[in-house]
């Protein structure tokens, strides 16, 4: 359905040097998938995203690439064109919907304005679609939820509406952009659960960023995972889980194993992946986490690892598995 090819996209700040926020990213999304992205913060997740739907900032540069939707490339069409898919058949739910929902609107009229966009509904039929929405998202009250505002909401109740929102067209993609980030462990399980459930229920394809693995558990088929700009390693849940690759990648899943098992433990130190992230405006030329990276060698800091294959479906840049 979504394939990304060698995707580079740089930020040219009126004030500093350049920024290579992704560098040769390339994934696919096939129909009725979950594509968990995980990675740090500052690691390309958001920037991949806004890139998908050409909503990347005024200062951003798409340098190369492809970004193949149903064999059709985004970046070669027109604003117009765009708009007829953004919102209908790739659809984003955003970081934070207390920011993304407009405070003066009633949330019926924010999820009906998707559906005039988009459907050719009169007033009546939008109405009754967006209380059938909110039902499936979760609603026991839908009409009072439909003359609410933002602010009358809880944290869940906005990003269930944003989700009404994304989900409103039954797009065939949709990008979840750290869903569960701002909420507490109980609403994280039941957004999860309704992301799921409309997986299900409409075959919807979900590209969901997050820099939890935890999250991911259950929920994705397939995790990719970035580092400075890069993907490092792709794996099934299964696989990342069990039987990580990549020495990131096994930091990642031992620091959210550890993290779960010392919450009933208060004053066990938390585990930490030592060392930061590259200056992203001073890029290394070997591998990018080699500086963290308990297992490198010479070759670490001389050139960046070509993708190795050394299990079935299980590409890994890293020089454990070749040269």
């Amino acid at each position: 359905m979504a394939q990304v090819r060698e995707l580079t996209v740089t930020y040219y700040p009126e004030d500093g040097d350049p920024v290579r926020a992704l560098d040769g990213v390339s994934i696919d999304v096939h129909s009725g998938e979950v594509v968990g992205i995980l990675g740090e913060s500052g690691s390309g997740k958001s920037t991949l995203a806004s890139a998908l739907l050409r909503l990347l900032a005024p200062h951003a540069r798409c340098e190369s690439g492809t970004i193949l939707f149903r064999g059709c490339d985004l970046r070669n069409l027109s604003e117009t064109e765009l708009r007829a898919i953004r919102g209908r058949e790739i659809s984003l739910i955003p970081q934070d919907p207390a920011l993304s929902l407009n405070p003066v609107m009633t949330t019926g009229l924010q999820i009906g304005e998707v559906l005039r966009a988009h459907l050719p509904l009169n007033a009546h039929e939008r109405r009754q679609r967006v209380l059938e929405l909110l039902r499936e998202v979760g609603f026991d009250h839908p009409e009072e939820i439909y003359s609410a505002y933002p602010h009358q909401l809880s944290g869940g109740q906005r990003q269930r509406i944003a989700i009404a929102q994304a989900v409103a067209c039954r797009p065939a993609l949709l990008i979840a952009d750290e869903p569960t980030s701002k909420l507490d462990a109980t609403l994280q399980t039941e957004i999860v659960a309704l992301l799921s459930q409309i997986r299900r229920q409409h075959g919807t394809a979900i590209l969901v960023i997050s820099h939890d693995p935890a999250l991911f558990a259950g929920f994705a088929d397939r995790i990719a995972v970035m580092y400075a700009g890069r993907i490092v390693e792709v794996g099934s849940s299964t696989e990342i889980f069990g039987q990580p690759l990549h020495p990131y990648t096994q930091a990642l899943v031992r620091v959210a194993t550890s993290s779960a098992l010392t919450k009933s433990r208060p004053r066990v130190r938390l585990p930490a992946i030592e060392g930061e992230s590259p200056d992203p405006t001073c890029i290394p030329v070997g591998c990018r986490f080699a500086p963290r990276c308990s297992e490198r060698m010479e070759v670490c800091s001389l050139r960046y690892p070509r993708e190795f294959v050394p299990e079935p479906a299980r590409p890994v840049n890293c020089f454990k598995y070749g040269e």
